[in-house]
């Protein structure tokens, strides 16, 4: 994801979040936790924030959900038939989204749907990706970032990007190289000369634009 994208993503989260803190004052609802995912909803078992949210539930200490979608929940039948069990059960007594309210008493087949949806469109966005990645690796293009002492440009446009030589990074990672040939370091001694006394930093993709030290 690059960097546009992911400063995009968290506007987006935080947009998100405000409105929901709006419309749960509107609502007089009492706010007991944000539980804020950023990774992939596609696999089940893989988002923390998600885990911790359910087991509160299942304590006792919230009886309902204040999300921007529906689909944001789940993306695959795990986590979906843990939400809808949640729900038919009553411990969830609402989920309550920014387009409709869900309900113990709900038809079910209704939030399948949309479940349904989300989760197909998970998985036909995976294929895409897929495709792409390998329609520009046929193209002779790396369908990813750049490695470290070389970085992307984008001078014939977006899917076309070239990989260039990193001026500042390559010199700094080839003495790391030419130290390690040597044989006369470790592993931790080279990242020790690598950070303090090259100046080796990674590309930073975060929001920050801070790079990091190696490690």
């Amino acid at each position: 994801m690059a960097k546009s994208d992911k400063e995009e993503k968290v506007v987006s989260i935080e947009s998100q979040k405000l409105e929901m803190r709006e419309l749960a004052e509107k609502q007089g609802l009492k706010i007991v936790g944000v539980f804020e995912e950023t990774k992939s909803a596609k696999e089940p078992y893989v988002r923390a924030e998600f885990q911790r949210m359910v087991q509160e539930i299942n304590k006792g200490k919230a009886n309902g959900i204040l999300c921007w979608k529906m689909d944001r929940l789940a993306r695959n039948p795990v986590d979906e038939g843990t939400i809808k069990y949640l729900l038919q059960k009553g411990i969830l007594q609402n989920i309550k989204a920014s387009d409709r309210d869900w309900y113990p008493d709900d038809n079910v087949l209704l939030a399948s749907v949309e479940f349904g949806v989300a989760t197909q469109y998970s998985r036909d966005l995976a294929k895409h990706i897929k495709r792409g990645m390998r329609q520009k690796a046929e193209n002779g293009h790396r369908p990813s970032i750049a490695p470290l002492g070389y970085e992307n440009t984008r001078q014939w446009g977006k899917g076309h990007e070239e990989i260039l030589v990193d001026e500042v990074r390559f010199p700094q990672l080839r003495k790391v190289f030419d130290l390690a040939l040597t044989v006369q370091y470790s592993v931790l001694e080279l990242t020790k000369i690598a950070n303090d006394e090259i100046g080796l930093k990674t590309k930073g993709y975060k929001v920050s634009r801070q790079d990091k030290k190696i490690s």
